[in-house]
């Protein structure tokens, strides 16, 4: 079978897979720099790293979808569906007036490590980094907020949430 003669289920299934691999080599390599340098180290390299790649993946999310340069948040509202995350873990994106709040209902990482007994892993700087990098390059004039990410502490229905308006 070629990847071209895919029904379009397996197509699906084999784009979660995708996403999954992914996460799965982001983990390990991040549990490697842990491991090697120590936890503080190993979120200043991913900090690094997703201030990288965030940009490229909402680039490449921005030309799919032929979004306009300055979309706003009904444009981050689409590309948020469109990250590899959209396909792994339940978001909800919500479109008040002149704010867009995005909150992580399930997460991968932190499901897995409650499943281990260990504390969430605080993703916030990373998050901080990343959110705020994809917007901007959804559009540029987009500002973020974490409502809460942990560290923090997060109700039950959420591992984090951000906020994004253009101030008037």
């Amino acid at each position: 079978m070629e990847p071209k003669d895919l029904t379009k289920e397996q197509a699906l299934k084999l784009l979660e897979d995708f996403a999954k691999r992914w996460l799965a080599h982001d983990g390990l390599w991040f549990l490697e720099v842990e491991k090697n340098f120590g936890m503080d180290n190993a979120i200043k390299l991913d900090e690094a790293a997703w201030a990288q790649f965030t940009v490229i993946e909402a680039k490449r999310i921005k030309e799919f979808l032929d979004l306009p340069a300055n979309g706003g948040l009904s444009a981050l509202k689409e590309a948020l569906k469109f990250r590899l995350y959209g396909f792994l873990n339940q978001q909800e994106v919500i479109l008040a007036g002149n704010k867009l709040i995005y909150k992580m209902r399930t997460c991968r990482v932190q499901e897995a490590r409650k499943r281990k007994g260990l504390p969430d892993f605080p993703c916030k700087p990373v998050g901080i980094t990343e959110y705020t990098g994809f917007a901007k390059t959804i559009d540029s004039r987009l500002k973020t907020k974490c409502v809460a990410c942990p560290p923090d502490e997060h109700p039950e229905d959420f591992y984090c949430a951000w906020e994004f308006w253009i101030e008037d």
